[in-house]
């Protein structure tokens, strides 16, 4: 495993473990014992970067990953989240929060749940629009000057957000949805470099479809979130067809997998990018660990870039409820 530095000086592996299909979005949840074996796998193929969220679960996934690695604090890097309920605990819409006092309470919680004293990364999980950022940034100084975080972070962030939230309290890394099949925040690359903020990429294989191992004949279970994202219907596989060779192309040129391949485009393009891949399975973890490994070239970053800028594929859901 290969690492890098977020932000300032927060050393993380290349590749993090999105922990949350552990016990969320993915269908039956694994468990506890099952969880915390696969965290340990993780360990074992040099992850030390590990995220989770309060709302996951709720709750249960921060928990699993508090008893995962109790046994080795200031060898790992937890990132978790608050200012995001679901509505009926579980599922349906989320409802966001930054209000001071709620925020004080949820850091409350994920320190006991985490089993830490200190959150190595604290992020702002969704934007309220009631609430400035510098009253976020502002909360999060205190928080680092009580010994509670040492880092914090924003997902689903905009530049304007970011800008006003950084001048308050430096900001080391924010967490958006990015893959080649998700774009649109690579406008925030000039701003990222200027600013010395890193970016955690969720959904970095566009929830697994860039694996290439989904067909028109998979069937999700309806609490699976991939039951409701537009390119693993039926009618969009055909449609994506040409993201899949070329990502078969590449990778048996470098042989790799399609999915190693897909990570490795982001971590080759740019030093502060880091992917979050979640999965159920160690020999994934495993597959995923070894893209650190695979080397790309500027000219075919550059190359990657330029075919998918001409393939006409299928937009991914790109809404707030599903990551």
């Amino acid at each position: 495993m290969q690492y890098k530095i977020l932000g300032k000086d927060l050393k993380v592996s290349a590749i993090g473990m999105g922990c949350m299909g552990i016990s969320h979005a993915y269908g039956k949840p694994l468990t506890k014992k099952e969880g915390i074996y696969l965290i340990h796998k993780a360990l074992d193929y040099g992850y030390n970067f590990f995220d989770t969220a309060e709302v996951y679960g709720p709750y249960i996934n921060e928990e699993i990953v508090g008893e995962a690695l109790k046994n080795h604090h200031g060898k790992v890097v937890i990132a978790t989240k608050f200012g995001v309920k679901l509505e009926d605990g579980s599922t349906g819409m989320p409802i966001v929060n930054a209000k001071s006092d709620i925020i004080r309470k949820s850091i409350e919680g994920s320190l006991k749940r985490l089993q830490v004293d200190c959150i190595d990364l604290y992020y702002q999980h969704r934007i309220d629009p009631k609430i400035a950022p510098e009253e976020v940034a502002s909360l999060m100084a205190d928080l680092i000057k009580e010994g509670k975080i040492s880092h914090w972070g924003i997902s689903q962030v905009d530049e304007i957000y970011l800008r006003r939230a950084n001048a308050i309290c430096p900001v080391t890394a924010i967490q958006n949805r990015y893959s080649m099949m998700a774009r649109d925040y690579e406008k925030l690359f000039p701003v990222l470099e200027e600013l010395n903020i890193g970016f955690v990429a969720f959904s970095p294989m566009a929830n697994g479809f860039l694996s290439g191992k989904y067909d028109k004949n998979t069937k999700f279970t309806t609490d699976d979130y991939r039951s409701k994202m537009p390119q693993f219907k039926a009618e969009n596989i055909d449609k994506n067809k040409d993201l899949i060779n070329l990502l078969a192309s590449i990778a048996e040129e470098k042989k790799a997998t399609l999915a190693q391949i897909s990570m490795a485009w982001m971590i080759n393009k740019k030093p502060y990018i880091v992917p979050i891949p979640g999965t159920r399975k160690a020999e994934r973890l495993q597959e995923n660990a070894k893209t650190s490994e695979i080397k790309l070239s500027k000219q075919e970053v550059k190359y990657i870039d330029e075919v998918l800028a001409k393939i006409n594929m299928s937009e991914i859901f790109l809404g707030t409820k599903h990551d």
